[in-house]
């Protein structure tokens, strides 16, 4: 991913409110960040951590999702496979995040969900620079995981879009 600035993350959000938006909190180590390692920019904001963000470079351009995710409850037992990256971790390492949808029908109420990692390091982990807790049984080379892990999100952005 070509770097970004945090003005152009914050102008590309599709589905939350300027106010919102002013008040996010960039991911820790903003400035250090290894973008060429990241398919997309997410993160969990620090100060609200239901809240969670995604930016993915599109043919368009630029495009922002904020996300929301219950906050974690009592432990569970078992795994669970993020629909992005389809890395199997912990139950509690993934999450069901909710988007609202952009214009009148997020203003409606109408909301996209998706499960995906926790810790929204879809990119690290599909490029094996972060191990989960639970061994993959995927043999796929990592670039047919990357190209995987692409389409998936643009399907899922494309479907906050609509």
């Amino acid at each position: 991913m070509e770097p970004l600035s945090a003005e152009e993350i914050r102008r590309s959000f599709v589905n939350t409110t300027k106010s919102q938006v002013k008040s996010m909190t960039l991911p820790r180590g903003f400035q250090e960040l290894q973008w060429p390692s990241l398919d997309y920019l997410g993160w969990r904001d620090p100060k609200a951590p239901a809240r969670g963000y995604l930016v993915v470079r599109r043919d368009a351009g630029v495009t922002a999702i904020a996300l929301n995710t219950a906050a974690t409850g009592k432990p569970r037992r078992g795994t669970g496979l993020c629909d992005l990256c389809h890395t199997a971790h912990q139950v509690t390492d993934v999450s069901l995040f909710a988007a609202r949808r952009a214009g009148s029908a997020g203003r409606d109420g109408n909301t996209v969900g998706t499960y995906i990692c926790a810790d929204l390091a879809c990119s690290l982990y599909v490029r094996g620079l972060r191990e989960p807790e639970v061994p993959q049984g995927e043999t796929v080379a990592p670039e047919l995981r990357i190209q995987r892990l692409d389409d998936r999100l643009q399907i899922f952005v494309s479907r906050v879009l609509r």
